[in-house]
């Protein structure tokens, strides 16, 4: 329940307090200014509570985007505030002697209280004084559609070029739909895995139907993982389970659907598993270079360089907006090439493009990024330090390592990369170069690779190319396992390594979501307990070198149970809690 007070009576005519039931709100009417704070005292205090100048004047989404949204604790606009129940004895202290929300928010502000002020565009949100100042206030919100504002703010600022011009451009009316007749994100997005599922499922017939309803489906999958995020912009119903579901639900279809690509090349007689292991990996780690740079750079000072400022000069340009947005091949073009390819091709087909495709633009992003980091004399702070240490995901080895053997070696601005590249080429180049895939000196390798890796991380990760270490840390441990398990020749081998990276790059994708939403990387004991990269290389070379054949299949099969086990437990039980945070993507950036 949420309950708006009026300051004051209404003028004769106004819609104000219809236009505050309309937003779920029961309306309350002080006696006077002075009397907010008795009004507030009544409102049981877990309830949502809302200010408003009777004599508001504004489009009811002005009022919503103030009143309703709740990822903050108290948002305002002219002549209306909110408060969510975290930010209620703040509201109640600030109350005393208020006589008017726009006094409530400043007091709020100066006892340390962060009030939201949504940018309202042309909506019209304002307290005007006299009947011709209201009549003209009157005729400015008439002259504006705000169901086509709100209609248009659903869609993301910043988006691919395939979502902007083939989904957004209808999904935006799915959405609204689905608002009318009271659905909710978290049900279109739980339909949208359901559909990328079923697609899989269609895939994995192996027939050239199936692979056409498949790809028809992805598209489906797609339009309404578009839906879900604009009916929670549309109706302001963002929540922490949402965000969560947003966050993993797309790897989820995208990987899901490899798996049955797969499946289906194999009842046609043709093994694609290393192909889809392989993308999965390359997905992965461009998803980790994206995440690394981003919190290396985000709150770093001085943070600008040449090439920087020749990308910002090329997004002023329209055409190379959408060419560069289009040559990283994010999600909406990703998975409108996939769907295209499956319904006319092969799997084979479809993941040679694909991985050409994403490491093409793997190499284009890493490559700006390296540049930009070069030339820009950034300072970055402990908390990028630490996010890049969380990434990096370190277990007892490492740790151990880094403590003792990484204290003594000189740290200079790039040996944190050089240390994880040596680590990655002493874990890769045995089993890919000298054939000791699945022998103990493959162990003795990956022992080595444990030391290297807590050296580069013995420091903190603060020099200039620092937020390499973990992408390359997660190519090292996600190529250990494909290589293993393609050298192996064992039945079932390679689909049972495609389970294990599943199941820690989901590991890896909720450490990214919780270091966004400001809570911090997974607890240290489900690091430690599921071995960090370094404990995990260690055991899935051992267990290569202990078993063949059938063994190592069921060893891998083992160890991705356990751990999908134990990061999901832990996972679900932090994201349905009341201190997840609400990560919602507004940035547009590519998936």
């Amino acid at each position: 329940m949420s309950t708006a007070i009026l300051t004051g009576p209404p003028p004769a005519g106004s819609s104000l307090e219809d236009d505050l039931r309309s937003l779920g709100f029961d309306v309350r009417t002080a006696a006077s200014g002075a009397g907010i704070a008795g009004e507030l005292a009544a409102v049981p205090a877990g309830e949502r509570v809302a200010v408003v100048d009777p004599r508001f004047v504004g489009h009811v989404h002005a009022l919503r985007l103030a009143l309703t949204d709740p990822r903050f604790p108290a948002c305002a606009v002219e002549g209306a505030l909110g408060a969510l129940p975290e930010a209620r004895a703040e509201l109640a202290s600030a109350a005393s002697g208020a006589t008017g929300p726009g006094e409530l928010a400043a007091r709020m502000e100066a006892g340390g209280v962060a009030v939201h002020r949504p940018e309202l565009g042309v909506l019209v949100a304002a307290v005007p004084e006299g009947e011709e100042a209201r009549a003209k206030t009157l005729g400015e919100v008439e002259a504006v559609d705000d169901e086509a504002v709100r209609l248009r703010a659903a869609v993301k600022s910043r988006d691919g070029f395939f979502t902007t011009f083939f989904i957004s451009p209808y999904s935006r009316y799915i959405a609204r739909w689905c608002a009318r007749r009271g659905l909710t994100p978290n049900q279109v997005t739980t339909a949208s895995l359901l559909t990328a599922l079923i697609a899989a499922g269609c895939a994995a017939t192996g027939s050239r139907g199936g692979y056409v309803a498949a790809g028809v489906l992805l598209i489906a999958s797609f339009v309404l993982d578009c839906t879900d995020g604009q009916l929670a912009r549309y109706s302001l119903q963002y929540s922490t389970l949402g965000a969560w579901l947003d966050a993993t639900f797309d790897r989820a279809k995208e990987y899901a659907y490899y798996a049955g690509l797969a499946l289906g090349a194999a009842r046609g007689g043709d093994d694609v598993w290393a192909l889809a292991l392989g993308a999965m990996v390359l997905q992965t780690c461009r998803h980790v270079v994206d995440f690394s740079f981003n919190e290396a750079n985000h709150d770093a000072t001085a943070n600008t360089s040449p090439t920087a400022a020749l990308s910002d000069k090329l997004d002023s340009v329209g055409w190379t907006v959408w060419a560069r947005r289009m040559i990283v091949l994010p999600i909406g073009e990703r998975w409108a090439l996939i769907a295209v390819l499956t319904a006319l091709t092969t799997p084979r087909v479809v993941f040679t493009v694909l991985l050409i495709g994403c490491a093409f633009a793997a190499c284009y992003t890493t490559a700006g990024r390296v540049l930009r980091s070069l030339t820009r004399k950034a300072k970055r702070t402990d908390r990028a330090a630490q996010a890049l240490a969380d990434l990096a995901d370190s277990g007892p080895l490492a740790e151990l390592a880094a403590g003792s053997v990484g204290r003594t070696v000189p740290a200079t601005a790039y040996s944190a990369p050089f240390w994880a590249l040596l680590a990655t080429a002493s874990l890769l180049v045995g089993p890919l170069f000298a054939g000791n895939a699945g022998t103990w000196r493959a162990v003795l390798q990956a022992v080595v690779y444990a030391v290297f890796a807590g050296v580069a991380v013995a420091q903190p990760l603060k020099g200039p190319l620092d937020w390499l270490v973990p992408p390359v840390l997660r190519a090292a441990e996600y190529g250990m396992i494909l290589v293993l398990a393609a050298k192996s020749g064992a039945d079932g081998a390679l689909p049972a390594a495609f389970g294990l990276v599943a199941a820690v790059a989901y590991h890896h994708y909720d450490t990214v979501y919780r270091i966004r939403g400001g809570t911090g990387a997974p607890p240290h004991w489900l690091v430690r307990a599921i071995g960090g990269h370094d404990g995990r290389v260690l055991a899935v070379t051992i267990a290569a070198a202990l078993w063949h054949g059938q063994g190592f299949t069921i060893a891998l099969t083992a160890l991705a149970v356990a751990i999908a086990l134990a990061v999901l437990t832990e996972s679900i039980r932090f994201w349905v809690s009341s201190g997840a945070p609400a990560v919602h993507d507004e940035t547009g950036e590519p998936a």
